[in-house]
């Protein structure tokens, strides 16, 4: 019985230190070969978006918007990417990955 306890606190250990390194690490995601970026944290918080001036035309504001959701969309999908990668070791080992609590991962 303490064997398993032990290595339960392992486990949570590891989920900490790999929770910990996604709230830092970031991705890069893009829309209209990029002219829009988005950078956010593989945890989903965005830290910046970048947007070349030429793509602002005021008379079309509606492609700009969409390059911007494309951007925040590639973001999230690299984010859970990346999750996964870093997460799926240790979900493996408990089951059911969504109890983590992190979005992508359910």
């Amino acid at each position: 019985m303490q064997m398993i306890l032990q290595q339960a606190q392992k486990m949570q250990e590891q989920l900490m230190a790999a929770q910990a390194e996604l709230a830092e690490a970031e991705v890069v995601g893009q829309a209209g070969n990029g002219l829009v970026q988005v950078t956010s944290t593989a945890a989903g918080e965005v830290r910046s978006v970048r947007i070349d001036p030429k793509i602002v035309d005021p008379d079309d504001v509606e492609t700009l918007q969409d390059l911007v959701v494309g951007a925040l969309q590639d973001a999230a999908h690299k984010a859970q990417e990346l999750q996964a990668e870093k997460m799926g070791p240790l979900a493996g080992g408990l089951g059911d990955a969504g109890g983590f609590g992190l979005p992508g991962l359910g």
